[in-house]
C-alpha cells in the first residue's frame, strides 16, 4: 500500500505521479472503513484528497502554515502528517480530534471548529511572518458555504491591502451542509461555468507570451489593469475589484493542474485566490448522492450507506421540528429561521410545509438574528433555530437587536450541553451564561418530550425574547406524570420532602431523578424541582424551600461561571436564606471530544459522583450545625 509509505509530514514528495494516483484511491477507501465504524466528517473530506494531496507537495510543514476553514475536512491532512494510527480513536475520549488541533500536531496551524475564520486567522499569520522576517507560505483553505459569513469579507477587505503573498484557497464544491443559498453561491456558479473565458484567456496569455521580450511584460499589464480580459468577460470581476488576484477555476480532483496553479499562486506579491472546483463525497457513490447525510455520520454499513444504529425515541430536534410544523399550520405568522442548518435544526419539514415562510440566510448567525428582530418588529413571529455553539456567533445582535427593543424573537437553542465527538469547539456549555445576563430575555429548559412541545407553544405566543434550550440526542421519557401548565417565573416541584432540595435544569432531569433515588435509598429525605425557567429565577420558590432545607444542590449542563446555580446562590446570599448551596455543572474549561456519558462522568456530572458530593456537604453542614449548637 502507498498510504504506509506515509509515515511522516512530507513523505508524499517522495512519490511518483502513479503512486499519487494510487494514494488518492487507498485514502478515501481508509476514510470509508474508518468513518463507517467510528462516525465522523465524511463527504467533506472525500472531496478534498487531491487538494490536500496538492497542498502537501507545494508546502512544507510545519515551516508553511495551513489553515482548514471550519476544519472538518482535515483528515487527509492528518493523514499526511503521520496520524495514521490515530482514526482507530477518532473523535473518541483521549483520541484524536476530528477538527485541527495546535496540540496535537505542529503542523495544524490553527484549531478551527466555525465557519468563515480561515482568512482572518491566515492574514495574522501573515502579518506576524513580515514583522519576524520569515518567509514561510501562509495558505487559508475556505468553503463557498463560509462565503456567506461575514467574518470572510471583512478578511476579504484587509487582504487586498497586502504587499506579500498570501494564498486563499476557495474550495468550491456547490454545498456547506445543506444546499448552498444566495448571492454568492450564483455569483460562483457563474465562475464554474465560465469555461469560455477560461480558454479564451489561457490563449491569448500563451499568445502574448511569444512576443520577444515584452510578451510577460504586457501580460503582467494586462493582468493589473481594470480593463483586463476577466472584466470583459466575467460580470462582477469581485476578487480582482478587490486587489486579489484570482486564479481558476481549476479541477480540484487533477493534483497536475492544482500544483501548476499552486505554483504559480506561490510567486504573486500579493493576495492570490484559487478557485478550486471540488465534488462533496468524492469516490463514495451514496455520499455523492447525499452529501447532507453523509456531512457528519454516525457508524454506517458500506454498502447501503445505511445507519448501523437506527430507530428509537424522538430526538428533542424531531420533536421540536413536529411542534413547530404543526403550530405552522395554526399560526400563518409563525416563520422559521436557520443559517445553513436546515436538516441539523430540524427546520426541513417546517421548510415543505411552508416553503414562503422558511428563510435559509446561509451561514451568517449574526444576519439571522437581526434579520429575526426585524420579522418581529414588523409582526411576525420569528423562530431562530441554531446550534448553541453557533449562537455565540450572534451575541451582539441578540443583546441589542433583539433584547434591547423586547422584540418577541424565538431562539430555539438546540445541542445545548455537551455533544461529545466534536469537542471544544461544539460544546453547547456556555448559553445560560450569556444568555441569562441579557435584560428582557427569558430562557426555558424542558425536562422531557412532553414538555418540550408545552414549552415550545409557550414561547410562540410570549411576547418578548424567549430562548428555549434542548439538548442534542433522545428526548427524556420519563416522568411524564408531571406535566403541570407552563406558568411564567415557574419551577415545578416533582416531589416535596425536606432537608435537601435537588434543582436541575431541563435535560439533567434523568440524572437528578436518579439522584434523589440514591439519597432516599440511604436514608435521606430529598424533594426534585424542575427548574423550568433559567430566567427569571423563581425566588418564591427558593425562600419557601429555605424554610424545611438547609442544602440546595443545582444540576445543569453548562459553565458554572455564571449558569443557574451562580444565580441561586447569588439570590440566597443576598437575601439572606439561611441554606447552604452546592452547584453542580461544567468546571471552568473547555470540554474535549468523546462520549456523552464519558464526558459527563469526567466533568463531575455522573450519579456517582453528585451523590457523593452531595452526602459529603450534608453530612459537613449537620456537623457544623451541631458544633454551633
Amino acid at each position: 500500500m502507498v498510504l504506509e509509505m506515509i509515515r511522516k509530514e512530507n513523505d508524499i514528495k517522495k512519490l511518483d505521479e502513479g503512486q499519487l494516483k494510487e494514494l488518492a484511491g487507498e485514502i478515501r477507501q481508509f476514510l470509508i472503513e474508518k468513518i463507517s465504524r467510528t462516525g465522523g466528517h465524511l463527504a467533506s473530506n472525500l472531496g478534498v484528497v487531491e487538494l490536500t494531496m496538492a497542498l502537501h507537495l507545494t508546502l512544507d510543514f510545519p515551516e508553511d502554515k495551513l489553515i482548514w476553514d471550519v476544519g472538518h475536512q482535515s483528515y487527509t491532512h492528518k493523514l499526511l502528517t503521520g496520524r495514521k494510527d490515530g482514526f482507530d480513536d477518532l473523535r473518541k475520549y483521549g483520541g484524536m480530534s476530528g477538527f485541527p488541533k495546535r496540540k496535537e500536531s505542529p503542523c495544524d496551524a490553527f484549531d478551527t471548529g466555525h465557519s468563515s475564520t480561515s482568512i482572518s486567522a491566515g492574514l495574522g499569520y501573515v502579518a506576524a511572518r513580515e514583522l519576524l522576517g520569515q518567509d514561510h507560505s501562509v495558505v487559508s483553505v475556505i468553503g463557498d458555504g463560509s462565503l456567506t459569513g461575514g467574518m470572510a469579507y471583512e478578511a476579504l477587505n484587509n487582504a487586498s491591502r497586502l504587499k506579500s503573498n498570501f494564498i486563499i484557497v476557495l474550495n468550491d464544491n456547490n454545498m456547506s451542509i445543506s444546499e448552498n443559498v444566495g448571492g454568492m453561491s450564483k455569483y460562483l456558479s457563474g465562475l464554474r461555468t465560465a469555461q469560455a473565458y477560461t480558454d479564451l484567456k489561457k490563449g491569448v496569455e500563451d499568445t502574448l507570451k511569444r512576443i520577444p521580450g515584452r510578451g510577460d511584460r504586457i501580460v503582467s499589464q494586462i493582468r493589473k489593469t481594470k480593463s483586463g480580459i476577466k472584466q470583459l468577460l466575467v460580470p462582477g470581476m469581485f476578487f480582482e475589484d478587490m486587489d486579489i488576484t484570482y486564479l481558476g477555476p481549476v479541477d480540484g480532483h487533477d493534483i497536475r493542474k492544482l500544483l501548476k496553479v499552486f505554483n504559480e499562486a506561490k510567486r504573486v506579491d500579493h493576495a492570490v485566490l484559487v478557485h478550486v472546483i471540488t465534488k462533496k463525497g468524492k469516490g463514495y457513490a451514496p455520499a455523492e448522492k447525499d452529501p447532507a447525510k453523509f456531512h457528519g455520520p454516525g457508524p454506517f454499513d458500506i454498502e447501503t450507506g445505511e445507519p448501523k444504529a437506527s430507530g428509537g425515541p424522538d430526538t428533542y430536534t424531531q420533536v421540536f421540528s413536529k411542534v413547530l410544523t404543526d403550530i405552522g399550520r395554526r399560526d400563518d405568522k409563525v416563520v422559521a429561521i436557520t443559517a445553513a442548518m436546515a436538516d441539523g435544526t430540524g427546520l426541513a419539514s417546517f421548510a415543505k410545509h411552508f416553503p414562503q415562510r422558511f428563510f435559509d440566510v446561509g451561514i451568517a448567525e449574526e444576519h439571522a438574528m437581526t434579520f429575526a428582530a426585524g420579522l418581529a418588529a414588523g409582526g411576525m413571529k420569528p423562530v431562530f433555530a441554531v446550534y448553541s455553539s453557533f449562537l455565540q456567533r450572534a451575541y451582539d445582535q441578540t443583546l441589542h437587536d433583539v433584547c434591547l427593543q423586547d422584540l418577541p424573537v424565538v431562539i430555539a437553542v438546540d445541542r445545548a450541553g455537551l455533544v461529545g465527538s466534536d469537542g471544544e469547539t461544539h460544546q453547547g456549555v456556555f448559553d445560560l451564561s450569556f444568555l441569562t445576563m441579557i435584560p428582557n430575555m427569558t430562557v426555558i429548559s424542558p425536562k422531557n418530550r412532553w414538555e418540550m412541545a408545552d414549552m415550545l407553544r409557550f414561547a410562540v405566543d410570549f411576547q418578548h425574547p424567549v430562548a428555549v434550550r434542548y439538548p442534542r440526542g433522545a428526548a427524556y421519557e420519563g416522568m411524564r406524570q408531571f406535566r403541570a401548565p407552563i406558568e411564567y417565573g415557574k419551577s415545578e416541584v416533582l416531589y416535596e420532602e425536606e432537608d435537601i432540595a435537588v434543582i436541575f435544569v431541563g435535560h439533567m432531569a434523568e440524572l437528578a431523578d436518579s439522584v434523589r433515588r440514591s439519597l432516599k435509598e440511604t436514608g435521606y429525605s430529598c424533594s426534585l424541582i424542575n427548574a423550568r425557567f433559567v430566567k427569571p429565577l423563581d425566588t418564591e420558590l427558593l425562600e419557601e424551600l429555605a424554610k424545611d432545607h438547609s442544602l440546595f444542590v443545582t444540576i445543569e449542563e453548562n459553565v458554572l461561571t455564571g449558569g443557574f446555580g451562580e444565580q441561586v446562590m447569588d439570590y440566597v446570599l443576598r437575601a439572606a436564606l439561611d441554606v447552604h448551596v452546592r452547584n453542580i455543572g461544567i468546571p471552568d474549561e473547555y470540554v474535549e471530544h468523546g462520549n456523552v456519558e464519558v464526558l459527563r462522568k469526567e466533568t463531575g456530572l455522573d450519579r456517582e459522583t453528585v451523590v457523593k458530593q452531595v452526602v459529603t456537604d450534608y453530612l459537613r453542614l449537620m456537623e457544623n450545625n451541631e458544633k454551633g449548637n
